[in-house]
């Protein structure tokens, strides 16, 4: 297969249709029917769950999980992604990480509290994989698509990722709701009902995997394998990727906007993600449903509100900045997630779950895609993008691991992820001042 050219249409689309791809993982497993899938678990008093000899809250067991999964990340990506430089092969990478997500995934059919430790493995998987494989991604980003081409890419492929995540929820939620369309037995008790549900929610794992990894082969088919070096991986290049994460923490005294951008970025990442990875729970635990039926219907509900406005919040945000720039557009929207956090705090009703769904929709896509493209903007003309971009990912991780640990911290202590929300509002007025502090110029 020929070469591509940078910039090309066709390799820009096959970038951004791996968010097609892998993005169901997020929506599906992460966001809607795994919560739902756990909350039906018979966890003892108080949801907890009996686990290493003792008792931990069932929604700060997962916190804690995934704060591991992410400090395994933010610890092997760097050197991962040394070799892939050294030896020019980040899609080998890219690929390996897509199908162990992939295959968490689908193990996750077999999630039970009888076998919790290997169900647990299961669901690490699936998030080493997906946050793995983003790695390899985000570093392709400067290597195919021009400095002006690349907001719009990165909004590009936010968007691919929310209509295709869309796509299958719409068609899992169906098997959920209506398990008799698909020939799950339903019964002839509500008991028989909900079991058929139940059942269809762990098939919906299983769609999840395969359609990871069927949609990916478009995205690696067009994607470039790296930069051939002829290299061969040897025992001294295993830790390459540390000594590049070294040069790349050296480079940033030379380029004071990157430097300073990555402390707000590391600041104020560290609570959109958590928000992320724990707002279904959220829903789940600390909403006031009349009842079970009302509660499904309603996560359902609030997440297709925030995929389907995250589609417009993307491009309108990718709006914004060519017209009033990067980091005025981003010191706006960590303010909005300001009052998110504190709005979010008093939300009790439906009604209000749904209104906070809609604006943190707005809000977070338009975030992950500017501040993606805001760092490759303040990137130094350079071959090594994939270590520039794994110092990127530590930032984000790191970041990830305390912010879900805090977060998993003030829930087990309290009892309430209230607190935690609210606490979370320190780091967005953080990174709103950090925001300032970056050099003026425009990108």
């Amino acid at each position: 297969m020929e070469q591509l050219e940078k910039g090309s249409k066709k390799l820009l689309n096959a970038w951004a249709f791996y968010d097609w791809a892998n993005s169901v993982y997020v929506l599906t497993i992460v966001s809607t029917i795994f919560p739902l899938f756990y909350g039906t678990l018979n966890f003892t008093n108080e949801n907890q769950v009996q686990i290493f000899g003792g008792e931990v809250k069932n929604t700060a067991l997962i916190t804690f999980l995934t704060a591991f999964a992410f400090l395994i990340v933010a610890f092997t990506s760097p050197i991962l992604s040394g070799i892939a430089d050294y030896v020019g092969n980040k899609k080998s990478f890219m690929r390996f990480f897509c199908y162990l997500g992939s295959f968490g995934s689908i193990g996750l059919y077999w999630f039970s509290l009888e076998n919790i430790y290997i169900s647990l493995l299961f669901y690490l998987f699936g998030l080493l994989g997906f946050w793995g494989s983003l790695v390899f991604y985000n570093s392709y980003l400067p290597d195919i698509a021009h400095k002006e081409q690349q907001d719009q890419l990165s909004a590009k492929g936010f968007s691919l990722g929310y209509i295709g995540s869309v796509t299958l929820l719409l068609f899992n939620l169906a098997m959920v709701m209506y398990p008799e369309w698909f020939c799950f037995d339903i019964g002839e008790t509500e008991a028989d009902k909900n079991a058929a549900s139940i059942e269809a929610m762990r098939t919906s794992f299983i769609t999840v995997g395969i359609w990871w990894i069927v949609f990916s082969q478009y995205s690696f088919y067009y994607l470039p394998k790296g930069v051939p070096t002829g290299n061969k991986v040897k025992r001294h290049i295993i830790f390459n990727g540390l000594k590049e994460l070294k040069k790349v923490w050296g480079n940033l005294t030379a380029n004071l906007a990157l430097k300073r951008f990555l402390n707000a970025f590391f600041v104020y990442s560290m609570a959109v993600q958590t928000i992320m990875l724990v707002a279904a729970f959220y829903g789940e635990q600390e909403i006031n449903w009349d009842n079970d039926d009302q509660k499904t219907q309603g996560l359902i509900v609030s997440i297709l509100l925030i995929q389907i406005v995250a589609v417009f919040g993307a491009i309108l945000t990718s709006k914004s900045s060519s017209k009033f720039g990067n980091i005025k557009t981003l010191i706006i929207i960590n303010v909005i997630w300001m009052f998110i956090c504190f709005y979010g705090y008093f939300v009790e009703t439906p009604t209000e779950f749904y209104i906070t769904a809609g604006v943190v929709g707005f809000v977070m896509g338009g975030i992950q895609s500017l501040s993606r493209s805001t760092y490759s903007k303040y990137l130094p003309k350079t071959n090594d993008t994939t270590s520039y971009f794994s110092f990127y990912d530590v930032t984000e991780k790191v970041g990830i691991v305390l912010g879900m640990l805090i977060f998993g911290t003030i829930d087990q202590i309290t009892g309430s992820m209230r607190n935690s929300i609210l606490f979370l509002f320190v780091f967005f007025l953080a990174g709103v001042i950090l925001l300032f502090r970056v050099p003026k110029q425009k990108i």
